[in-house]
């Protein structure tokens, strides 16, 4: 029986990660950036620009949404730490989708590398 783990170790043998490095360059020439975590989590912080796709909707709503049918698209996907997005790639590449890439290290790596985050505004009540 796999576990998740194994899972997301087949994913990964079967996707394009990019590194924190390499990953600005890979979004500049993306169509869309996918944060493919939980909402909160998204709404906590994440990286500039970047769309909310749940991973447990994201089949639905890559087939409903106009936008994001086209099988060409440059993708660039992340999660907290990869194992999601890898995952993620998967589904995309077996939906037709032909150029996707996830983040090595997710959210998690690009903080850790000090890249920017959106953050909620905390109001000021001064």
């Amino acid at each position: 029986m796999k576990t998740a783990h194994d899972l997301v170790v087949t994913a990964k043998s079967r996707i394009h990660e990019v590194s924190t490095d390499l990953a600005e360059a890979a979004i500049a020439r993306a169509d869309v950036l996918l944060d493919v975590r939980e909402a909160d989590e998204y709404a906590a912080g994440h990286l500039p620009g970047a769309l909310h796709v749940s991973r447990g909707m994201l089949e639905f709503k890559l087939s409903a949404t106009p936008a994001l049918a086209e099988r060409g698209l440059k993708v660039v996907l992340y999660c907290k730490s990869s194992g999601r997005a890898a995952l993620a790639a998967v589904a995309m590449q077996e939906m037709g989708y032909t150029d996707v890439v996830s983040i090595a290290g997710g959210y998690d790596a690009w903080v850790a590398a000090g890249k920017p985050v959106e953050r909620p505004q905390t109001p000021a009540f001064d």
